[in-house]
């Protein structure tokens, strides 16, 4: 059934054979390290983060990006421990491979790196340097080629942006070659390294370790991506429909270092070409599609996404969790109530701690226990979280919820119940309304949406993961874009994530996570839930060109009249529909802000009978016959909801500010 693949317990493979886990541990083990009986179970801080090595290597790629006749080299800047070299003991690599070290910034406070008088690394952003380095892990911030001090051009999630980063696994695996400077001959080995690499990174970054992982690299034992791309097709369309007014090239131009864009315009071309705006799945999308080697994976993967993400949306997420599952790959999620954040600024504490237990697990093989807890962790409300054993849920089933006809024209019911056949809703495609007008006028007839609402709920209707609706509709022109969202239609206080901030607002005071130097500082602002009080909250939502009903890979222009059928891909999700709430599924044209119209107006007639939503709900569809059954509660409609503001349009920069 059409729904996201559930896996069992988490089933982690050791990084050390069980006859030798003992001693190996011992080895790696920093003094001063937490222990128990079965072995360390915490890294502790005990080395020098001020006397710590700081370093720059360029990796050789073994590829020519730019056609200069030269190998690529990127630049890879290294702070790590001094006291394991002396003693003669390697360490494992935490790295974040980026193109936004030197153009735009990492992190809430969009730090970039810094560098002394010759050319050595000073400030690493983010603080993984300053809260691991003094636990005996070595961190590794690499610039994609085409950035910062990187050869090479950057080719936006590629060949190239992955092979940049997987060459600098091979290097701390012994098997490439790096150099002390971007043009000499001097060499410089990992030789303190024991090759053990986690990847991370937010946006763009953990989309670089989601590509690197997919090409099943040696050495590469966990990444943590977080609000990552899984599909560059999908950053860009959803099922033929633009979601931007530009493509590829316009990010790669963005974050491209001066000279880089100088030299790269065959590549610039290139992703102009065959990357064309009609919305057609090119092989250079094939290229950039990670799902699709999903297979290949051997490392572990710890999941991050906010749900309400605009950006890099939740249908990244569910399809890359759903393929991994199949796979059998070992992997441990958290999904916000956020849009584009980092868990550092919306869960600081229990994130660093963590994150702590996670490497210490995947990389030092520490005996910790994070591999027998709770698969999910799910933010149901700001700051209130609940755990699952295994996500989606076991008892989660694919239910069919059919649209039907109500009491006024697109005003409808959502039920188990088929619509009567002929029966139908119309509307007009209005390219200036949202998924937000929709939803504030669900209970009113108005000529640009159909909406269709349970009953008030009896109890609580849980729906986690990823949901379909089939629409058969009739167009008026040739060119057609639909939308469809769910909405939980009552009362709540969510994260206000079409806000500044996505869901959170930044303080003035500060926390230190390690120590810091005079060049690179650990202590970061706090942050707060930034709330709203709303009526109704939009929960999942998915869009396509209709033109793409027969293939989804290449669009065709409509016949006026004539009837088509097909399958809109909604974004994951794991919410909640709280008792005395309904749960609406509205069909629209247009979603303003979030894709771009199509050529024509068309007016839409949707033949409800041959139209249905399969919505995977915890309890299947005996769960929502009981929530829907004899309802206690009130079903006068309110004239007016409302709820968030209206999306904004958002720059199409993964990781940007929007």
């Amino acid at each position: 059934m059409p729904i996201p693949a559930r896996g069992s317990r988490l089933k982690w493979q050791r990084l050390i054979p069980a006859t030798t886990a003992a001693l190996v541990a011992v080895m790696l083990t920093p003094a001063g390290a937490q222990g128990t009986a079965t072995g360390p179970a915490e890294s502790r801080p005990v080395y020098s983060y001020d006397n710590a090595i700081r370093e720059a290597v360029w990796v050789d790629t073994r590829m020519d990006g730019d056609g200069d006749g030269k190998s690529d080299r990127v630049a890879v800047d290294i702070v790590r421990p001094r006291e394991p070299a002396a003693q003669g003991r390697k360490i494992p690599v935490i790295m974040d491979a980026s193109p936004y070290y030197s153009c735009c910034g990492r992190g809430n406070e969009s730090q970039k790196k810094t560098y002394d008088a010759d050319g050595n690394p000073v400030q690493f952003p983010l603080y993984y340097d300053n809260y691991f380095v003094p636990r005996g892990y070595a961190f590794v911030a690499v610039d994609l080629a085409g950035t910062n001090r990187s050869d090479g051009c950057v080719d936006v999630g590629g060949h190239s942006d992955i092979q940049s980063a997987k060459a600098v696994v091979d290097w701390l695996n012994g098997r490439g070659k790096a150099y002390t400077s971007r043009t000499g001959t001097e060499r410089s080995k990992a030789a303190w390294s024991t090759g053990n690499t986690g990847m991370i990174g937010k946006s763009y970054d953990g989309t670089i370790a989601n590509g690197v992982a997919a090409t099943g690299v040696e050495g590469l034992k966990t990444i943590v991506p977080i609000g990552a791309i899984s599909s560059w097709y999908d950053y860009y369309f959803a099922q033929g429909a633009p979601l931007y007014d530009s493509g590829p090239e316009w990010l790669s131009h963005y974050v491209e270092s001066p000279d880089a864009r100088a030299r790269c315009q065959a590549v610039q071309k290139r992703l102009v070409d065959e990357a064309p705006r009609n919305g057609d799945f090119t092989p250079l999308w094939a290229e950039r599609d990670y799902v699709k080697d999903a297979d290949k994976t051997n490392a572990s993967i710890f999941l991050i996404h906010g749900m309400q993400d605009l950006n890099v949306r939740a249908k990244h997420f569910g399809q890359w969790w759903d393929a991994l599952a199949d796979a059998g790959v070992d992997r441990k999620i958290w999904l916000s109530q956020t849009g584009h954040v980092d868990p550092f600024d919306f869960r600081r504490a229990d994130w660093v701690k963590t994150l702590h237990r996670w490497f210490d697990h995947e990389l030092l093989g520490y005996d910790n226990g994070i591999d027998r807890e709770p698969m999910a962790d799910i933010e149901r409300a700001p700051d209130q979280w609940s755990t699952d054993t295994v996500w989606p849920p076991r008892s989660t089933d694919a239910t069919a919820l059919r649209p039907g006809k109500g009491s006024a024209p697109g005003v409808g019911t959502l039920s188990l119940k088929p619509a009567a056949p002929g029966a139908t809703e119309t509307f007009t495609d209005d390219p200036k309304l949202s998924e937000s007008d929709w939803a504030a006028q669900i209970d009113k007839s108005t000529p640009a949406k159909a909406g269709f609402t349970t009953k008030p709920l009896t109890r609580d209707l849980r729906l986690s993961g990823s949901s379909k609706v089939t629409i058969t509709a009739t167009p008026s022109t040739s060119t057609a874009h639909l939308s469809a969202v769910l909405v939980d239609l009552g009362p709540d206080t969510i994260r206000d994530y079409t806000a500044a901030g996505e869901g959170i607002t930044t303080l003035t005071n500060r926390t230190c996570w390690g120590p810091s130097t005079t060049g690179d500082s650990s202590c970061f602002k706090e942050t707060k839930a930034r709330t709203a009080n709303v009526d109704y909250t939009v929960f999942s939502r998915g869009w396509a060109d209709l033109g793409t009903h027969a293939d989804p890979d290449r669009g065709r222009p409509l016949t006026p009249g004539k009837r088509y059928t097909i399958t809109l891909d909604l974004h994951s999700s794991d919410h909640v529909v709280p008792a005395g709430h309904r749960l609406a599924l509205i069909v629209g044209g247009t979603d303003a802000g979030l894709i771009d119209p199509p050529s024509t107006t068309p007016t839409l007639g949707i033949d409800l009978s041959r139209t249905t939503a399969e919505l995977p709900i915890a309890g299947g569809a005996q769960a929502f016959a009981r929530a829907t059954a004899g309802s206690r509660y009130s079903t006068t409609p309110d004239a007016r909801l409302d709820g968030v503001a209206e999306p904004r349009t958002i720059r199409p920069i993964p990781g940007a500010t929007r």
